[in-house]
């Protein structure tokens, strides 16, 4: 058995990324994150993924996601699972700060992809983003942005 720590902390605006388990530490099985988002922090477009699935456990706060035109709280102890090629979002809009955890199945999300967005919206220096530049890198890691 092989004990595995966070790596280190990507922050996207009001939003911050720690990996605990990438793919290829798992053999490609999966990726788990845990990620924080601050009390009204825009947060990413709808979008989906083809070729992997998305499970998010709530640790604390609540973050409203919208799977397929359907809301759902998810809150402490709360698990939402969200199946390949289904469009989805999610938002904070209440006044707590919110944390939860993301796995990926397989995992072939990792950090590169929050390093890279991150890179786009530092680039923006404070005025709107590149929307085709972000688009081309949700692209490259396997997410389609909802039209």
């Amino acid at each position: 058995m092989t004990t595995m720590t966070a790596h280190d902390e990507i922050t996207i605006g009001g939003i911050a990324v720690r990996f605990l388990l990438e793919g290829e530490q798992t053999g490609g099985s999966l990726g788990m994150f845990e990620f924080d988002v601050a009390a009204g922090t825009p947060v990413p477009i709808a979008h989906s993924h083809d070729a992997y699935d998305e499970t998010i456990y709530g640790l604390t706060g609540v973050l409203t996601w919208t799977v397929a035109g359907e809301t759902h709280e998810v809150g402490p102890g709360e698990v939402l699972t969200i199946p390949r090629g289904v469009v989805h979002r999610f938002d904070n809009p209440g006044d707590v700060d919110a944390r939860a955890l993301g796995v990926v199945t397989p995992g072939i999300l990792g950090p590169d992809y929050f390093r890279e967005i991150a890179g786009v919206l530092e680039g923006a220096a404070g005025g709107p983003p590149d929307l085709a530049a972000l688009a081309e890198v949700m692209r490259r890691h396997g997410l389609t942005p909802a039209r």
